[in-house]
């Protein structure tokens, strides 16, 4: 068992910038890739970035690519989404996610992922 939390969240003006945390507890951090979701209301969750194990290899929305950077830091258990020039349009509930490393996986697809934070809100007033 994974346990996650997300924290980091707020209201930001647009063109502002905010970083999510993860923290892990329970399991071998390093075992897992790690994924970002949004979801905004009335909206289902989406697909924001994930980042392998190791954190060699990196994945992003369209919609985020160039402005969001996910990494993560395995000594302290921790993933992270940098987030720039945001955009009144990435206001969303967010959550950070997990899935073991072994076994081939569709980074972008939520139903992969096998355990969730709790989410944090991030609004971007205009």
């Amino acid at each position: 068992q994974v346990q996650l939390v997300e924290s980091g969240g707020g209201l930001v003006q647009a063109g502002g910038s905010l970083r999510l945390s993860c923290a892990a507890s329970g399991r071998t951090f390093s075992n897992y890739h790690m994924g970002w979701f949004r979801q905004a209301p009335g909206k289902e969750r989406g697909f924001v970035a994930a980042i392998n194990w190791s954190g060699s290899s990196t994945y992003y929305a369209d919609s985020v690519k160039g402005r969001f950077t996910i990494s993560r830091d395995n000594a302290k258990n921790t993933v992270y989404l940098q987030m720039n020039s945001l955009k009144p349009e990435d206001t969303a509930v967010y959550y950070c996610a997990a899935v073991d490393r072994w076994g081939s996986i569709a980074y972008s697809r939520s139903s992969d992922y096998k355990y969730w934070g709790q989410g944090t809100q991030v609004t971007v007033s205009s």
